[in-house]
């Protein structure tokens, strides 16, 4: 691995002036800037990452807040926080997460050192408390999720409210007239968590455009839960002919459920999942799915904050389209 004084030789100038280019402290001319920066390139130095944040003003450093909260599939948390992490690197930025639930402290913490350029922020309500705060500070963010007023800020995600309408969509079309949204735990309902709402406005706006008969049913993410569900479902509807699992760790004990309660998926009852694709690829039957496309928000995420820390332009909303794939779970009435 070359070293500042690999570059200086193959400069021709001294090691110190190598620390100033970098640095950027003293006034270097422009053929010799130019030169050592050749060097640079040619030997493939990586300059030591305080040298870097010296010359650039910069710490090359995104937070990423993800709050794990209850209610919260951490497995699919980390599938978006990886993403960014990655998506960091190859802009040669390193990412610090903040996995603890500080709120609007934790924001007003990291923004008031030097430690981070911009920031992320994840698992956003739609009456968030620190949505005020994004608009006051300084540094650059983006919400991978969307306030209900997001005037001022730079959001993006899955169109939910479009996925929630998609699966009743697919559903109708195949001719069933009772439908029913298992979603997410409760307490996700009581936060106001952006997702889960969007999906219940969507299903149920698109049940009535159908004239299909809908209910929604909150679940505790366990296996006892998703059988109390089931076993309501059927009690309460015997015409159930469809459903739309939208909590990822619910999507084997709901199978499991109907199976024990004697239906068959799709023969005698359809199920529709929003879920990461390779959840609903290896369920048994394979779900048709809406994909919940972790890795492009996580993508686009970053992409938008560097735009945003290079002075460019970005929209204030970006909606990743809601995508439906059929597999072996539904099927005509």
């Amino acid at each position: 691995m070359a070293k500042i004084e690999d570059v200086a030789r193959h400069a021709g100038v001294a090691p110190s002036t190598v620390s100033y280019v970098l640095s950027g402290k003293r006034s270097i001319t422009e053929r010799t800037r130019q030169r050592v920066l050749r060097s640079i390139e040619v030997l493939g130095y990586q300059p030591h990452a305080g040298a870097r944040a010296l010359a650039s003003n910069r710490s090359n450093v995104v937070a990423l807040v993800v709050p794990l909260r209850t209610g919260i599939h951490v497995p699919v948390i980390m599938r978006f926080a990886t993403s960014v992490v990655i998506a960091a690197r190859e802009h040669d930025h390193d990412v610090l997460l903040l996995t603890q639930n500080e709120g609007v402290g934790g924001l007003r913490r990291v923004a008031g050192t030097s430690l981070v350029d911009a920031i992320i922020v994840m698992d956003v309500e739609l009456r968030d408390e620190r949505v005020p705060v994004l608009r006051e500070l300084r540094l650059p963010s983006v919400l991978i999720g969307f306030p209900a007023d997001a005037d001022g800020l730079t959001c993006i995600d899955l169109d939910f409210t479009a996925a929630g309408a998609a699966c009743v969509d697919h559903l109708a079309e195949l001719g069933h007239r009772r439908v029913a949204l298992i979603g997410s735990p409760p307490e996700v309902y009581a936060r106001g968590t952006g997702f889960a709402t969007r999906t219940t406005a969507g299903f149920t706006d698109a049940a009535a455009r159908h004239g299909v008969a809908a209910s929604v049913h909150p679940c505790e993410a366990t296996s006892a839960a998703a059988h109390r569900v089931v076993s309501e479902l059927l009690r309460e509807h015997p015409d159930l002919t469809g459903v739309v699992v939208h909590n990822e760790p619910l999507i084997g004990p709901v199978l499991a459920a109907f199976r024990e309660a004697g239906r068959s998926v799709p023969d005698d009852l359809s199920v529709v999942a929003i879920c990461p694709d390779e959840l609903a690829e290896h369920a048994m039957p394979a779900l048709t799915s809406v994909s919940i496309p972790a890795e492009e928000v996580g993508r686009q995420a970053v992409g938008l904050l560097m735009a945003k820390l290079a002075g460019d332009p970005v929209p204030d909303a970006t909606l990743i389209d809601a995508r439906l794939t059929v597999r072996d779970s539904t099927r005509s009435r």
